[in-house]
């Protein structure tokens, strides 16, 4: 049986070490006593695992132990993103949209020095009509990404760049007298949160993926022309086969003497 005398020593040596913990956690800065509490954590967090591990192979009963989801702040990002916010969404006083803000309000959806929105490009599935947009980080904006570099993500060509607006569902080529750029205006329409929407934007691309934004339709029309072509050939070779049964009955008739 533990003496009163021990249990008053231990007693004693525990709150000790507590004052002196306190006092260390007192002489430390925000940042230097963040890292402390997290040492601490992940060092009990540990041993606490190590433990479960061990009553489980000596097989003991495990203790049942619920695994809930974790919502990270990429997760709430993800759900809460839009590309233009709206005026609702601001008066969303929820922590998420507050979270969802902030980092929207971080991208760069203007230049501005001449007001011009400039967006870099997903062309992943360009062979499918499918081009993502979202607006420039503030890295890319200091090296130029998507101004003076080609705004399609997987491409760095810096030669022969042209601008393009996103208006309308087609491409129109305006040629500028300047700078042997090329603007076309484009339509991004895209579909988000249940809701079909527009943007006007502007993407810089260099000449190979400018090709990519009307890929889909320039394919579409080709295919078209080739159908058409191959209707308009068909309607002749049978009009040219009709001639020729009635210039066939023209001659019986003619042999016959009717």
């Amino acid at each position: 049986m533990t003496s009163f005398g021990s249990l008053k020593a231990a007693i004693f040596d525990r709150e000790e070490k507590k004052q002196q913990y306190q006092a260390h956690i007192r002489g430390l800065n925000a940042y230097d006593r963040h890292k402390k509490f997290i040492k601490d954590y992940v060092i009990e967090f540990s041993l606490m695992i190590i433990v479960c591990d061990a009553v489980d192979f000596y097989g003991k009963e495990k203790s049942a132990q619920v695994k809930l989801p974790i919502k990270t702040d990429q997760d709430t990002l993800r759900e809460g993103y839009r590309f233009i916010r709206s005026e609702e969404d601001d008066m969303d006083p929820s922590w998420e949209q507050r979270l969802v803000k902030r980092y929207y309000d971080k991208l760069f959806k203007e230049y501005p020095l001449y007001d011009v929105i400039y967006c870099i490009a997903d062309m992943s599935h360009y062979k499918s009509g499918k081009i993502g947009l979202r607006w420039r980080t503030e890295k890319e904006v200091i090296s130029g990404k998507g101004q003076f570099i080609c705004g399609n993500k997987h491409c760095n060509e810096k030669d022969g760049l042209a601008s393009y607006e996103a208006i309308y569902e087609f491409i129109v080529i305006i040629l500028l007298l300047c700078s042997f750029l090329v603007t076309a205006v484009v339509n991004f329409s895209y579909f988000e949160a249940g809701e079909n929407k527009q943007a006007l934007v502007k993407l810089v691309a260099c000449e190979r993926c400018a090709e990519k934004l009307n890929y889909k339709k320039r394919k579409e029309k080709e295919l078209l022309e080739k159908r058409e072509k191959e209707a308009h050939r068909r309607k002749r070779a049978r009009s040219r086969s009709d001639d020729d049964t009635d210039d066939e009955g023209s001659k019986e008739r003619r042999r016959k003497g009717l």
